[in-house]
């Protein structure tokens, strides 16, 4: 008898643990949170500022996989188009025929137009103070700086996301403690079913922080390493465009003994290359 009593006393105990644990889940939150907003004020505007943060990092870490992939995709082709073209003219015809947003075109035609320009200006005192090498190099180094800041644009948001989103987290967290702790001290019981709500809030607010943080933290260790790479090709087209308008022909090697000019058009192009 003893023990039948002990085992009907505990049942409604354990049930009733049972039951509070059902508020650790997923559907207890989203209930919780949007049915009765009016008491949890904060929670909702962590989950919501979470949200955009989310949305905001996934926009840049998609855009700009689609901008490098075109870049990529177009970089050998464009080089390739410019070098293998018979005179500097025809070339700069092909590279103003490339897209806007293609970078390696528009640091041929900064390159040209300096050439174009300093030719023009013979003899006054911009070509005494600068002789063509220096006025193609700074074009080239303008060139190559706005195209680099042009690959960094996203970057920005996806590091503030990746180390912001954890701290908003955590702030849902702190309140969901504080909540639980509240609970406990009203309830005048330490029982799970006090606390078993606003811990499962705690949790969920830590799991929607990290959920917005590791995607951009991991695309901008990426999209920084890719970009890295392409400025890289960007100083090197560089160098054998300001080799090209300077001297009329491209240096394929650096080596004094084997260095070979590719033979090209030895004048700049026309007044009217552009931009």
């Amino acid at each position: 008898m003893i023990q039948e009593a002990a085992s009907a006393a505990a049942a409604p105990v354990g049930n009733a643990n049972a039951q509070a644990l059902t508020q650790l889940g997923g559907a207890h939150f989203f209930r919780m949170l949007f049915t009765e907003p009016g008491q949890h004020p904060v929670d909702l505007a962590v989950f919501i500022v979470l949200v955009i943060m989310s949305v905001w990092s996934w926009y840049y870490i998609i855009a700009i996989a689609i901008r490098n992939a075109l870049i990529r995709s177009r970089m050998e082709r464009v080089i390739q188009k410019f070098w293998d073209t018979p005179s500097a003219q025809d070339a700069v015809r092909v590279m103003e025929k490339q897209p806007s947003s293609e970078p390696f075109s528009k640091i041929a035609l900064e390159a040209a137009s300096a050439a174009a320009h300093h030719q023009r200006h013979e003899g006054s005192r911009m070509v005494e103070a600068l002789n063509r090498s220096e006025f193609v190099d700074r074009a080239l180094r303008q060139a190559v700086d706005r195209e680099s800041r042009n690959l960094e644009g996203g970057l920005t948001v996806l590091a503030t996301v990746g180390s912001a989103a954890v701290f908003v987290g955590l702030l849902g967290t702190v309140f969901g403690i504080i909540n639980a702790l509240t609970g406990l001290g009203a309830s005048g019981e330490s029982s799970i079913q006090a606390v078993a709500g606003p811990v499962g809030e705690a949790l969920y607010m830590t799991a929607f922080g990290l959920f917005a943080a590791i995607p951009a933290v991991i695309a901008y260790n990426g999209y920084s390493r890719a970009n890295r790479v392409t400025i890289a090709h960007f100083d090197e087209f560089a160098h054998d465009l300001h080799d090209f308008f300077s001297t009329g022909a491209r240096i394929e090697s650096v080596t004094p003994a084997t260095a070979v000019a590719r033979p090209a058009a030895a004048t700049p192009p026309p007044p009217a290359a552009k931009k």
